[in-house]
């Protein structure tokens, strides 16, 4: 393959993994819900946040100069047997705040902020916001699970353009993204997950957690691949099932069906059975 076509699908991989990674953080059940609504002569423009880590409440924040608005948050764990509780918001300034109790890693709760103008409601959300907590995760874990996944994606379509161009350097591509989805998802994939939610694995066969069974997946896929290379270096039809198998399981939102506390449960009616105010 010549140096300048070999650029050329470089940048196209490149341009295509950032694409990926955009679509990731705009999807999936951990993006903040994102919307406006006029009240009186005001656009109002709010994020309601559905991702809290830490130990601290999560905070709920509305940007209104009108002073003669005001706010309320009516908020219950998800999956519980629990009331609906509200609460007042508070102005700050420009702003009217409150929060949402915080909840053990992989609990749930979900909240509706309602607006009140001259006796009028305006519900922002109609649809409760579901926010899952999560435990801090240092960032000396994090950042190198994030690198090592981006690489192996990006190795990904450089190896699906490859095999699509009937390329020579199958092999190559295939063995760096077996190392580099190794290390992320299958190493650090689950020590993120043990920080985040107490748990190293929620995936087959101990769970539904879509993120570790899609990383389970997509790995014995290019393993296959990696295998097949290396009785056939010509071999790209494993190489190209390889990364649709991929490109396929990352466009599934992130988190869809993470973990999560059924508090319905009788091992978990334990857990407080009333959230704080």
């Amino acid at each position: 393959m010549s140096k300048t076509k070999n650029a050329v699908l470089w940048i196209v991989a490149i341009i295509l993994t950032l694409s990926l990674v955009v679509y990731q953080r705009a999807t999936g059940p951990t993006y903040p819900v994102n919307g406006k609504v006029v009240i009186g002569n005001e656009t109002i423009k709010y994020k309601l946040l559905r991702t809290q880590g830490g130990d601290v409440n999560a905070p709920v924040e509305i940007e209104v100069a009108d002073k003669e608005i005001t706010g309320k948050v009516t908020y219950k764990r998800f999956k519980s047997f629990d009331e609906w509780t509200t609460v007042e918001m508070e102005r700050e300034g420009d702003k009217l705040v409150s929060s949402l109790p915080n909840l053990p890693p992989a609990g749930k709760i979900e909240y509706t902020v309602h607006l009140y103008k001259n006796g009028i409601e305006y519900q922002l959300n109609e649809d409760p916001a579901v926010l899952r907590y999560k435990g801090e995760v240092p960032l000396a874990v994090l950042v190198p699970h994030i690198f090592f996944m981006f690489i192996a994606m990006l190795f990904a379509w450089r190896a699906g353009l490859e095999a699509l161009f009937k390329g020579s350097d199958n092999q190559y591509f295939t063995k760096i993204i077996l190392i580099t989805l190794g290390i992320g998802g299958l190493i650090l994939g689950p020590i993120v997950q043990k920080y985040a939610f107490d748990a190293y694995w929620t995936g087959w066969p101990f769970g539904n957690d879509l993120t570790d069974n899609k990383t389970l997946a997509t790995f014995i896929f290019w393993l296959i691949a990696w295998f097949r290379l290396s009785k056939k270096p010509t071999e790209r039809t494993w190489v190209f099932v390889a990364f649709v198998v991929m490109i396929a399981t990352y466009i599934i939102p992130h988190s869809t069906l993470g973990s999560e506390i059924d508090y319905t449960k009788e091992e978990n009616l334990k857990i407080e059975n009333t959230l704080p105010e």
